[in-house]
């Protein structure tokens, strides 16, 4: 019988809760399944929970290292106390816990007032002798006491710390009007502030500005007019004051041709989007769709969709990929009205995603942009609230036909560059704000992470992909073979630094359905079982993923590091530290999110550039491993594999 799943459920979930069982052999992540998902956010620690299970050093039982659900979110550092941060051991954690139980609130100060430093610090200021002013700087100062020793990078951090975690705790619009009043304000000295010189002021708001608009271009171009007016704005004050303040003719120049970009984006790339159909993964498979370069997606695009009734019937819809459920159901519902097949008007339906193991999620019709939060297997039903409990996944969900796979005629090498060049494309796509999105759902809410989505929804695909391709295959001999060439596989992705891949292709062949093959294994020569498990030690998450960390610690860029553990890092971070603590700030929280969010930057620092030549079948190559067909239900991957290797054999 189906299980209800919860609406909250998001892919990276749903891949943690698929992992909880896969490193059994290993000594891995532990049998407890990720939390039921009571809050709502995309990220919330109760959804990583498998992340922070380790074995005990004496082989003991695995143990929780935080879960929310059993105890509070304990840390709320000093300054001179740092965060129990995921880089550290597991151990150290502990250790550090022992020596430090009594955490004191970090004297952050109130979100304008951190705008109104940073823009001080830009102008290269200093705060005057006068008791508030001397007051804020005293409290700023802690605040800032993270920042000591970095020399000339101290404003350049400040600034990109700000700029990259400010919607956490201060609205993109909030500061747009900072920005705004403070342009044109020529001094505070009532409220204790010194007394700026006007031209150092507005150059200070202008450069800060500037930040703000090259940060969140993307982001802002799809806002429309909601964003779009604040350079316009700023330009007819900066306007204003030219006869005043000649300096500023450059940077009025500047905001000129930023007020151009985001209100008149260039016609060709207008028409070229407006004319094209996104394809998503699994959405209308067409090949010639596949082998163009993968975009960054906006929620403006406009995909195909097929929404499936209880009877499997399907109406097709063309919908933005950021619309909400209420809108997606507005379509169905003119689409069912002229269906022969559907006679009566739908008198009040919801929006159902139906797995292929039968669990459900019911979205609210305020959702937004549900397309790219979809599971592997995963498809939208529309259907009246009594219907629920009769959804049923696609027949071809559920049924499995056994026979060769096309990669036996694939060689490893072009596979591996394949998943590679793919892996590079879709981690290219992600804005790096998209991190801070989707952990810090619930307070910057602005904007939605769907590149990232897809990332998190290609690395589940290419762990099933590994555990369909081996348990289709019914020769014993051919099982082998594929073990060996996913093994190879795994060792060409790690060597090219994508470890997206690489650890989703040893996690696909640690899954339980597949470890238990003994025959196969078996039959595995012994070079390559030696391999693999060099490549499970890597996989270990035993000593907070100690072994992952030092090899990723030993890569330069360009690499693909592995997406749920940053994702689990930031999620860590944000669950065991307050972000307020009534109306001030804990900015040393947000230098330390904005610092997992530079190693990002880091990785993709340098262009990713294959040497390989391609070969003759470089296309379908190209085609499969971007079309991937696999089967998500662990139940049916179960039963494969038993019927393979039967219990008693």
């Amino acid at each position: 019988m189906p299980t209800k799943m919860p609406a909250g459920m998001k892919p990276l979930e749903k891949f943690l809760k698929k992992q909880t069982n896969a490193l059994t052999r290993a000594g891995g992540f532990g049998d407890k399944a990720a939390g039921t998902g009571a809050s709502r956010r995309r990220a919330s620690l109760s959804r990583v929970v498998p992340f922070f299970r380790e074995t005990s050093p004496e082989g003991g039982p695995a143990r929780d290292v935080f879960s929310p659900e059993t105890e509070e979110a304990p840390c709320w550092p000093s300054a001179a106390a740092d965060i129990r941060s995921p880089s550290l051991s597991s151990d150290e954690q502990s250790s550090e816990a022992s020596l430090d139980t009594s955490w004191t609130p970090l004297a952050a100060d109130t979100p304008d007032n951190l705008a109104l430093a940073l823009l001080d610090s830009v102008a290269g200021k200093r705060y005057g002798n006068c008791t508030a002013g001397a007051f804020l700087f005293e409290k700023l100062s802690c605040c800032l006491a993270m920042y000591a020793g970095k020399g000339k990078d101290f404003q350049e951090i400040l600034l990109d710390d700000f700029m990259l975690t400010h919607p956490i705790f201060l609205a993109s619009d909030k500061f747009q009007q900072v920005l705004l009043q403070q342009f044109g304000t020529e001094g505070r000295q009532g409220e204790g502030w010194p007394s700026w010189d006007g031209v150092e002021r507005k150059q200070a708001v202008l450069s800060v500005a500037f930040r703000y608009l090259d940060t969140y271009r993307e982001l802002l171009q799809e806002e429309g007019d909601r964003s779009n007016s604040f350079p316009k704005d700023l330009y007819l004050c900066a306007v204003q004051e030219l006869s005043r303040f000649p300096e500023l003719v450059e940077d009025v120049l500047k905001l000129q041709r930023w007020t151009e970009i985001l209100h008149n984006p260039a016609e060709e790339d207008k028409e070229s989007r407006k004319k094209q159909v996104r394809p998503l993964f699994r959405h209308f498979r067409r090949i010639d769709a596949c082998l163009q370069p993968r975009e960054a997606f906006r929620g403006s695009d406009e995909i195909f969709c097929r929404v499936y009734t209880p009877d499997h019937s399907y109406v097709t819809i063309r919908s933005r990929l950021s619309c909400r459920v209420g809108e997606i159901l507005a379509l169905v519902r003119e689409k069912l009205q002229y269906s022969e097949d559907q006679p009566t008007q739908p008198a009040n339906l919801i929006l159902v995603a139906v797995t292929s193991s039968g669990e459900k999620a019911v979205f609210r019709p305020s959702d937004e942009a549900v397309f790219t939060t979809l599971g592997v297997n995963t498809h939208l039903f529309a259907c009246e609230p009594s219907e629920l409990e009769t959804l049923m996944p696609l027949p071809e969900e559920i049924h499995w036909s056994p026979g060769d796979s096309k990669l036996h005629d694939m060689s490893a090498e072009e596979v591996s560059n394949q998943l590679v060049v793919f892996d590079w494309e879709l981690f290219s796509c992600v804005h790096e704000v998209e991190f801070v999105c989707y952990v810090f759902h619930g307070e910057q809410a602005r904007w939605r992470p769907l590149n990232l989505e897809l990332v998190l929804q290609r690395c589940s695909e290419v762990q099933h992909w590994v555990a369909t391709e081996i348990l289709q295959c019914q020769s014993l001999p051919k099982r082998v073979q594929l073990l060996r060439k996913f093994i190879k596989i795994a060792a060409l992705c790690k060597q090219q630094q994508d470890l997206l891949s690489f650890l989703a292709v040893v996690l696909g062949l640690d899954n339980p359905a597949v470890s238990r093959l003994r025959l196969t294994w078996e039959g595995l020569p012994g070079k390559f079982r030696k391999q693999f498990q060099q490549f499970e030690s890597i996989a270990d998450p035993s000593r907070n993923h100690k072994s992952y960390r030092d090899l990723l610690a030993s890569l330069r860029a360009p690499l693909i590091p592995f997406t749920p553990l940053l994702l689990k890092d930031l999620t860590f971070l944000h669950e065991s530290c307050k972000t307020f603590h009534g109306e001030l700030v804990n900015f040393e929280k947000m230098h330390k999110v904005a610092e997992m969010v530079r190693s990002i930057r880091r990785y993709r620092s340098t262009q990713l550039v294959m040497d390989a030549e391609p070969s003759p079948s470089h296309l379908q190559t190209k085609a499969y491993v971007r079309q991937l067909q696999v089967i998500d239900n662990q139940n049916l991957l179960f039963e494969m594999s038993c019927k393979l290797e039967p219990k008693d054999m």
